[in-house]
C-alpha cells in the first residue's frame, strides 16, 4: 500500500478553472472522503488522481513516484465508479477476474485471488451468477471485488452507493468500512452526501467550487468548522445561523444580542472583536432545549415526532426557521411558542468574512 500527495493540483477546461491549487497528503492506510456540492470538482479531482484526467499543474505523486504522465494502468490504483459496469453475459467469477485475465495472470494465482476477495466481501455463493441475478448491493459488491483483485496501492471511490436505496446504502456503507478495516488498504472516496463522509472517514476534505475549504477529522469538522460553508455543509440536520451583534466583552468570551437572540454570552476568543461588531451565530439543532426563560424564542410551524427524538421546525421574529432536535417524543402544536437554551460551549461564531472565531 501507498499513501499520495497531491502539490498544487490545477485543472482548466480552457478559460474554466476547476479545480484551483489543491494541497492534499494522504497517508498510507487512511481513508479519505472528498465532500461537498455537486459540480464543487470532488470526481474531477478523484478522475485525476486516477489518470482520467490529465492535471493542467501541480505535482501527483503516488508514493514516492510522479504520476502527472503515467498511465491509469500503471498507477497502482483500482477505481470503482458510480455504475457497475459489469459484464452482463458473464459470471460474477469471470467479471472480478476480467482484469487478471487481460494482464495474463496465470489461471490459478487468478483463481485464489477471485476466490480471496469473494471470501472478503461475502459472495462466495454468488460466484457462478450473472450479473442479472444480482441485487443492485451485490452488482456493488462485485465492483468492489474486481478491484480488490489487483491488489493496488490505493483504491478509488466514485459516489458508489448512489445507485442504491437507502437500506442498501446503510449495509454498503459497512461493508466499505469493514473492508477498510480488514485491508488497511488508502481510500480515498467522493461522496455529496455528508452522512457518508462522517461514519467513513478519517480525514474529510471539504471542497466548495474547486478549492479545498477544511481538512481534518469528522468530528473536527462537525465541532470547529473553519468557515460558514462547512458549518452549513458538515451536520444532520444543518447548521442554524443568525445574526448577531457584539453587546459586551469581557475576558472569558463576548455577549451578543439579535432580532432574533436575547443576551447570549459565548466563550469565544475576543481578539480582534469590537463592542458593535456584526457577527453570524452557529447553533447545532441538538444543541437547544427547550427551557423557561431561553436566550431564543421560536414559534412552532412543524413538528417530526420520531420517537427516540422530536424534531421541531421553528420560525424566529426575523421570519428565520430554525430546527431543533429534541430527546424523547414531545407533543407541540403548530403556532406554540417556545424558548430555548443554547448550548453555549458547542456554539460557533462567525466574523464578517465567514471564518470561524474559535471557541
Amino acid at each position: 500500500m501507498a499513501g499520495l500527495e497531491l502539490k498544487n493540483i490545477q485543472k482548466t477546461y480552457g478559460q474554466v478553472e476547476v479545480i484551483k491549487g489543491v494541497n492534499l497528503k494522504v497517508e498510507d492506510g487512511e481513508f479519505v472522503v472528498f465532500v461537498g456540492p455537486s459540480g464543487c470538482g470532488k470526481s474531477t479531482l478523484l478522475r485525476m488522481i486516477a489518470g482520467l484526467e490529465d492535471i493542467t499543474g501541480g505535482e501527483l505523486y503516488i508514493g514516492d513516484k510522479l504520476c502527472n504522465d503515467v498511465e491509469p494502468r500503471d498507477r497502482s490504483i483500482a477505481m470503482v465508479f458510480q455504475s457497475y459496469a459489469l459484464y452482463p453475459h458473464m459470471t460474477v467469477y469471470d467479471n472480478v477476474g476480467f482484469g487478471l485475465k487481460l494482464a495474463k495472470t496465470p489461471k490459478d494465482v487468478r483463481d485464489q485471488k477471485i476466490r480471496e476477495a469473494a471470501r472478503i466481501l461475502k459472495m462466495e455463493h454468488l460466484l457462478d451468477r450473472k450479473p442479472g441475478q444480482l441485487s443492485g448491493g451485490q452488482r456493488q459488491r462485485v465492483a468492489i471485488g474486481r478491484a480488490i483483485v489487483r491488489q493496488p496501492e490505493v483504491f478509488l471511490f466514485d459516489e458508489p452507493l448512489s445507485n442504491l436505496d437507502a437500506a442498501l446504502r446503510v449495509d454498503t456503507r459497512m461493508e466499505i468500512a469493514k473492508l477498510h478495516a480488514d485491508l488497511g488498504a488508502t481510500m480515498i472516496y467522493v461522496t455529496h452526501d455528508q452522512v457518508e463522509a462522517m461514519t467513513l472517514a478519517d480525514k474529510i476534505v471539504v471542497l466548495d467550487a474547486g478549492v479545498v475549504q477544511q481538512v481534518g477529522s469528522p468530528i473536527e469538522l462537525y465541532q470547529r468548522p473553519a468557515n460558514l460553508f462547512v458549518a452549513g455543509f458538515i451536520g444532520s440536520p444543518k447548521m442554524n445561523f443568525a445574526p448577531v451583534k457584539v453587546d459586551a466583552i469581557d475576558a472569558d468570551g463576548v455577549t451578543v444580542s439579535g432580532q432574533d437572540v436575547i443576551n447570549l454570552r459565548l466563550p469565544i476568543q475576543t481578539s480582534g472583536v469590537n463592542v458593535g461588531d456584526a457577527l453570524t451565530l452557529g447553533v447545532r439543532p441538538h444543541d437547544l432545549a427547550i427551557a423557561a426563560s431561553g436566550t431564543i424564542i421560536g414559534r412552532v410551524t412543524l413538528t417530526e415526532r420520531l420517537g427516540n427524538e422530536t424534531i421541531v421546525n421553528v420560525e424566529l421574529p426575523s421570519g428565520a426557521s430554525w430546527l431543533a432536535v429534541l430527546a424523547g417524543d414531545h407533543i407541540l402544536n403548530r403556532g406554540e411558542s417556545l424558548s430555548f437554551h443554547a448550548e453555549t460551549s458547542k456554539a460557533v461564531v462567525f466574523d464578517k468574512n465567514g471564518q470561524s472565531l474559535v471557541s
